[in-house]
């Protein structure tokens, strides 16, 4: 400012000199005219006299209003500046906010939060409006966005009241009454499980069952003619229902391992004597199939002594009973050693209050929307009662037995198919009676957030794991590069680069064969939750990449048609239906449906459509065999030609065919024939025993005599998936 000021006045200085020096030369000018215009203009010359003085007081009022202003000016920046320091904003952030709270806090987009982060170590393509930061990227963000930085206390969620429904407490002895058991029926596939319960029931379900083979659990109420009832479970017996055998034991009371007396233990016998043990439910043993000539019960009870299962007749306390399904010997006695056994164990359940039970299976029914067999374990269920499972609700429309038969309640140890779930509970979880519609949308809800919270909460722990791998890979990266100079650094980030460039179209399409996506749809939730565990067991995926792109319970869509033309994937349905205008939809969009009434068939066509996937191997396939009796030379032109002198000693030669010359075990040349003569004639074929005369197309080749000729063509053959499911 002084600057400026000096400038100025140096200036006005220079204007008030020039004023008063041309004052000066009129003054002189007036003392040479004086004596000629004295008397005619005094008051004139005296106005001009006094001009340049005032002239100096204006320049000198004015220099000092010039001071003022400038002085009002400077003060006036230096207030603006102070002001915009002051106003820096001043912006709330926590430790682990997410990228969409921090643009919030500072009321900027979130594109916003993105600029600030780019240059640095973050990987931005990794970050979604909900990414956790961490506190030097915070710091970051703010300190480019130009505003100031405020720790807060750390941020807590605000706590939400469990809403969750629970099991009431224990009931009052007094109140209890006597209960019917249920009972599993456990075993090995084929050993007679269900053709058992058949005789007990005196149905024919195993005939019903496709293939033979259990695949679903059934649960059926059997009333002895001696009054008393038994609830039965039957588990399939098939390794791919590990699951629903291991839901069946926690839910009952008694199980009854079902073994065959011509079969003896098996791997599915000794899955359900782990299953009953973790359960710590007590078993009665079955010899089945004792009417056949080759049966051997005692074999059986030794077998099981490696198992812990000690028979009576050995000192143990399982209750052994040889019986035949199929004749229907002995079933009268396993009823009643069932019923003694429950006798023992004082089986009783309160009748009384809110219902609580186990979903046993669900499925969807296209007249009655979602279905489900349950048990029954306390309260007494009645048309009318809310009820909750796992992320769905009930108010129950319908209930109806194992014979399809309508009943108006259900009471303790008895099953039976609810109707009117809002969507489809999961085979296995508790069912709880709730007082209103509105308290079971709040239990579900409350769920649904504990669900989410626990989801939110693995996704924290991957990012920040895979925060800490690019962490790592980048200080690696940095000490790795930190020695080299600028050029060569440059150089090598050029190569890495150059290799992770993406594939082009063509490449896309090639690579993409190498995928299966497929679409599992099951008739029940526990059928697509054991072909779900069997994929869960795929470990070729250097061979053949398996994705699964959705699954669900009920009858094939249009919506999984769509999602198959997209994902370019196969629709499996196991036990249920494509109607024609869903397989006319898909014939049209070029989706393949395959039906399957049987589990291992479907998980055959999977292996046989995961087969299809693999590059085809090329096989050798020998023609004939000749050996090398004598080497020489012949000229043709101007050149010499190796010639091999052979007996053909099995099959024979094709001059056509692919040939290849080993040498003491080991091929030295493959290729093709220039020339094959039998004396002097040439020929395409030379059979067995006949001597030939052969040169091959690469004249660099010596042979020796003791050399083996091979003639052989190859075959592309289809290659086989090394998955295996384990039956």
């Amino acid at each position: 400012m002084n600057q400026k000021i000096l400038k100025l006045e140096n200036l006005l200085r220079f204007h008030t000199i020039c004023r008063q020096l041309h004052s000066l030369y009129q003054r002189r000018m007036l003392a040479q005219w004086r004596h000629v215009f004295s008397s005619a203009y005094p008051v004139w010359t005296a106005q001009l006299y006094a001009q340049p003085w005032q002239t100096d007081a204006l320049i000198r009022a004015a220099l000092s209003q010039h001071r003022l202003l400038v002085t009002k000016k400077e003060k006036k920046s230096q207030k603006s500046q102070l002001s915009s320091t002051k106003s820096k904003k001043e912006v709330e952030v926590w430790i682990g906010m997410t990228v969409e709270e921090l643009a919030r806090a500072m009321e900027k987009d979130i594109d916003c939060v993105y600029e600030s982060l780019l240059n640095t170590a973050i990987d931005i393509d990794s970050l979604e409006a909900h990414s956790h930061l961490d506190e030097v990227w915070i710091k970051e963000v703010i300190k480019k966005s130009g505003m100031k930085l405020k720790w807060s206390k750390l941020k807590q969620d605000k706590v939400r009241e469990n809403k969750d429904a629970v099991k009431r407490p224990q009931a009052d002895p007094a109140l209890l009454i006597p209960r019917s058991p249920v009972v599993t029926i456990m075993g090995h596939v084929d050993h007679g499980k269900t053709t058992l319960l058949d005789k007990l029931r005196k149905t024919q379900v195993a005939a019903m069952e496709a293939g033979g083979i259990t695949q679903h659990i059934g649960a059926f109420l059997v009333s002895l003619p001696s009054g008393e009832k038994i609830t039965f479970l039957d588990t399939p017996g098939h390794a791919a229902f590990s699951a629903m055998r291991a839901r069946g034991a926690q839910v009952t009371d008694i199980i009854i391992l079902v073994v065959a007396a011509d079969d003896g233990v098996m791997k599915q016998t000794v899955e359900s004597i782990q299953h009953a043990k973790d359960a710590q439910v007590p078993i009665v043993l079955a010899i089945n199939k004792c009417d056949k000539a080759e049966a051997d019960p005692e074999k059986v009870k030794k077998e099981l002594l490696a198992y812990d299962v000690v028979c009576e007749d050995y000192g143990g306390d399982v209750q052994a009973v040889h019986v035949s399904a199929l004749t229907g010997d002995n079933m009268m006695a396993l009823a009643e050693a069932t019923i003694a056994l429950a006798e023992i164990l004082e089986l009783k359940a309160d009748p009384t209050g809110p219902v609580e039970g186990t979903v046993i299976e669900s499925f969807t029914d296209k007249g009655r929307g979602p279905v489900t067999t349950a048990i029954i374990q306390r309260g007494t269920l009645r048309k009318g009662s809310i009820l909750v499972a796992g992320k769905s609700w009930a108010k129950v429309r319908l209930m109806f037995d194992e014979n399809d038969k309508a009943i108006n309640e259900a009471c303790p140890s008895m099953p039976v198919g609810i109707i009117g779930w809002r969507d489809i509970p999961s085979a296995g979880d508790e069912i709880l009676e709730v007082e209103s519609e509105p308290r079971a949308r709040e239990v579900v809800h409350w769920r649904k957030y504990e669900q989410e919270q626990e989801k939110n909460k693995e996704d924290l722990e991957l990012i920040e794991e895979k925060r800490k791998e690019h962490q790592e890979a980048h200080r690696k990266a940095r000490e790795k590069y930190g020695t080299l100079h600028w050029k060569e650094r440059s150089f090598i980030k050029y190569k890495i680069k150059k290799q992770q460039q993406p594939l082009k179209p063509k490449e896309k399409a090639g690579g993409d064969s190498n995928v299966l996506p497929i679409i599992i749809k099951g008739d029940v939730d526990g059928s697509v939750e054991a072909i779900l565990n069997i994929m869960d067991t795929y470990d070729a995926s250097h061979e053949c990449e398996l994705e699964l792109v959705h699954f669900g319970v009920g009858d094939i869509s249009e919506n999984d048609v769509n999602l198959a033309e997209t994902f370019h994937g196969v629709i499996y349905g196991f036990n249920v239906n494509a109607g024609n205008v869903i397989q006319q939809l898909a014939a049209k969009k070029g989706v393949e449906i395959k039906l399957h009434k049987i589990i291992y068939r479907l998980i055959e066509d999977l292996q046989e459509q995961l087969s299809s996937r693999l590059p085809c191997i090329v096989e050798e396939h020998t023609i004939g065999e000749a050996s090398i009796l004598a080497t020489f030379s012949i000229t043709e032109g101007k050149k010499k030609v190796p010639v091999a002198g052979c007996r053909v000693q099995k099959g024979q030669l094709e001059k056509q065919k692919k040939f290849k010359l080993i040498r003491n075990g080991h091929v030295i040349w493959k290729g093709s024939l220039i020339s094959l003569k039998h004396h002097k004639d040439d020929i395409s074929v030379i059979k067995t025993g006949m001597d030939c005369g052969l040169s091959l197309d690469e004249e660099k080749i010596e042979f020796k005599v003791g050399d083996d000729i091979v003639c052989y063509e190859e075959k592309k053959v289809l290659a086989k998936t090394s998955w295996d499911p384990g039956f």
